[in-house]
């Protein structure tokens, strides 16, 4: 029988002790029998109560309220300029393990996919995915993909033996998948401590029993195994707003070594990420740090403008790539991904943007203004900047840990994009829907550097607004 706790889940199934005894994790004190007993007796009803909708949250993910009384949900106001307003409200995810698996490098036969459960689930394609090309270079690594409707995590290690069979190196992976991205972190240390155990001890798989058992998803008849994100609800009445809560375990925080990396750059990524392009960021191994990427790459979209983006192209985060997922890719509209496969830099009809370290690059020409920084994007990069260092100075001087960077960036971007799209959504509400400069001035973009990527943000967006700048016109 599996014990069950509140503390973290991604130990529970562990069977390997932590190497200092003394560092290992506590479970919390049992709460008084009388709470306990309470707390059975009670039955909480979890209803939907508003719906946003980030562009990065996947449309499988099951989010609730524990409201125990339903309250009435927000009307859409008919006379703004976007419709289908709807109300912000909290989230929760649940636990929706649908698989796990451990992945093996074969000498003959290549990646293979050693043991999985359940048996009836189908997961072509995952020992690819959970085993980046290039690894054999590497002695560990981890990995965020898609598997068609599933988001998956995979933690691999490469382990020297002496066997001649195996020609001196022991790979696996050790992976989940789930209906939803953002709640996978949890089990990283898990997924982490069982790769070494199948490395060790091969073909030990009862911690993975024990743990797909516990945390199994209980998924309706759909037909296609999904899960719905709110029945009888369309996506067209969700708002898109919110960054998903993916919690990250990079040790000096995702956001923040993002924007690091790319510096000034990141203005140019953030005009391609509001435009729904498709990107890829190529990296040779570790490739973990570049899901991150990914992820980060779609918080730029955020806003918390109600309505932004029901029209416009998913942004879907597809992390890891390889040349198995080419067929997938021609279908999609909008996507981030990531690969340690060269090959995609020649594959030019599958993306729009092409980032090579810190190159960021288009082989679209109507794209090619947007790679070039103007004064407002050095402007609104110097401001970032500022920001940070403010923060930090509180930090260290002040002791305020009620902040961090990763908060900072990520509203950052969002405020930018709500002046923009809140400008635009009263103009196309006015009298005389034209944008002049001083409007584009007030969005904090540049009149005649930014003129680009505003008609294209109109065209994307569906918004009817004209622009007139030094008396050059389009509409």
């Amino acid at each position: 029988m599996v014990e069950q706790s509140d503390r973290a889940p991604l130990l529970d199934w562990e069977e390997i002790p932590p190497p200092d005894q003394n560092q290992a994790v506590q479970p919390p004190p049992e709460p008084p029998q009388e709470e306990r007993t309470a707390a059975a007796g009670r039955r909480v009803t979890a209803v939907p109560t508003a719906v946003t909708y980030s562009p990065t949250r996947n449309v499988t993910a099951v989010v609730v309220s524990r409201d125990r009384t339903r309250p009435d949900l927000v009307g859409i106001d008919r006379n703004l300029p976007f419709p289908n307003i709807t109300a912000r409200a909290d989230w929760e995810e649940k636990d929706q393990i649908v698989s796990v698996f451990v992945v093996t490098f074969d000498t003959r036969c290549g990646n293979l996919v050693e043991w999985f459960l359940p048996h009836d689930i189908n997961l072509d394609g995952v020992e690819f995915k959970s085993m980046a090309s290039g690894s054999h270079r590497i002695t560990s690594d981890f990995i965020y993909f898609r598997k068609g409707n599933y988001f998956g995590l995979a933690c691999f290690a490469n382990m020297p033996v002496e066997s001649e069979l195996e020609r001196g190196a022991r790979m696996k992976s050790v992976g989940i998948l789930s209906p939803s991205y953002t709640l996978l972190y949890r089990y990283m240390h898990f997924l982490e401590n069982q790769v070494r155990h199948q490395l060790q001890w091969p073909g030990q798989y009862s911690p993975l029993e024990a743990f797909y058992e516990d945390k199994k998803a209980v998924l309706p008849p759909t037909g296609n195994g999904l899960v719905p994100s709110c029945p009888s609800w369309t996506a067209a009445s969700i708002n898109r707003c919110m960054h998903p809560e993916m919690k990250i375990t990079h040790p000096a925080g995702c956001m923040s070594q993002f924007i690091q990396f790319f510096g000034e750059q990141i203005m140019v990524l953030w005009k391609f990420v509001l435009l729904r392009k498709r990107i890829v960021i190529f990296s040779p191994p570790p490739i973990g740090v570049v899901c991150y990427r990914v992820y980060c790459c779609c918080c730029l979209a955020n806003t918390s403008i109600p309505a932004v983006g029901v029209s416009v192209p998913e942004l879907r985060p597809f992390f890891y790539v390889n040349i198995a997922d080419i067929s997938a890719l021609e279908t999609e509209l909008s996507y981030v991904a990531c690969t340690t496969e060269k090959i995609f830099e020649d594959k030019k009809e599958l993306y729009d943007v092409y980032i090579d370290n810190q190159n960021v690059k288009s082989h679209r020409s109507h794209l090619q203004p947007l790679l070039r920084l103007n004064a407002a994007d050095k402007e609104k990069y110097r401001k970032l900047s500022e920001q940070r260092q403010m923060l930090l100075y509180s930090q260290e001087v002040e002791q305020d840990c009620t902040s961090n960077e990763e908060d900072l960036f990520i509203l950052f971007f969002m405020e930018m994009n709500n002046r923009i799209f809140q400008t635009l959504s009263e103009v196309a509400g006015s009298a005389e829907p034209t944008l002049t400069a001083d409007h584009v001035r007030a969005m904090g973009l540049d009149p005649q550097g930014d003129r680009s990527f505003l008609l294209d943000l109109l065209d994307v967006y569906g918004i009817d607004v004209g622009l007139v700048i030094d008396n050059l016109c389009c509409s």
